[in-house]
């Protein structure tokens, strides 16, 4: 929770600084995006690698057990095909990039930026990645706050696919304590995959 305010506090403070011109001369060199977005890789291939938990859960794998992140994954998108039907200015492929970051707001708003920018020109791919970020970070507060509610109403399993992405990290001590310390390990995996599909399917929706 703390995280997600420290990055809607700083996208503001960046708000701010474009507002007043501060720095915006460094950040239109054109590779600085792709430089941030290879350290932002390394990151996820390093997070995932150093995960001391990761062996376990991988001996304890099993086939069906990726029929939970399999169902946010197509949950998410299905939802995100049938919104965007009412919403103008945007196109399906547009909304669906948005939905792929599955709360992982820091990598998909810079992809979805870097991606969308020769095709829709910088001033509107980055109106594209704000959304991707605000939207994805409210996805993150909204598993957060309302985990004891999902379990209530539609089972263990919903708090994991409502956090899409961060059942890895931050949104795993919620999940522990409402779902059940016995689904840690399927928190874990279903956060890994679903964080390993982040970039392929932002990039796959980026390109139509």
């Amino acid at each position: 929770m703390k995280g997600s305010l420290g990055v809607v506090g700083c996208f503001f403070l960046g708000c701010l600084l474009g507002w007043k011109g501060v720095f915006w001369e460094i950040f239109q060199e054109e590779n600085l995006t792709l430089y941030v977005l290879y350290f932002l890789m390394i990151q996820v291939g390093m997070n995932i690698g150093a995960d001391k938990k990761l062996k376990e859960v991988l001996k304890t794998l099993r086939p069906k057990l990726l029929l939970v992140p399999l169902a946010t994954i197509i949950g998410t998108l299905g939802f995100t095909a049938f919104v965007s039907f009412f919403i103008s200015g945007w196109s399906v492929f547009d909304c669906l990039a948005v939905g792929s970051g599955f709360a992982y707001y820091s990598l998909s708003s810079i992809l979805i930026t870097q991606f969308k920018e020769p095709s829709l020109g910088l001033q509107v791919a980055t109106e594209l990645g704000t959304i991707a970020l605000i939207a994805n970070i409210m996805r993150e507060v909204m598993a957060l706050l309302g985990a004891p509610l999902f379990v209530r109403w539609f089972g263990r399993f919903a708090p994991i696919c409502a956090g899409g992405a961060t059942t890895m990290d931050t949104t795993l001590p919620i999940i522990t304590r409402y779902s059940g310390k016995d689904l840690v390990f399927v928190a874990i995996l279903h956060g890994i995959i679903v964080d390993l599909s982040v970039p392929f399917l932002v990039s796959f929706f980026c390109s139509f």
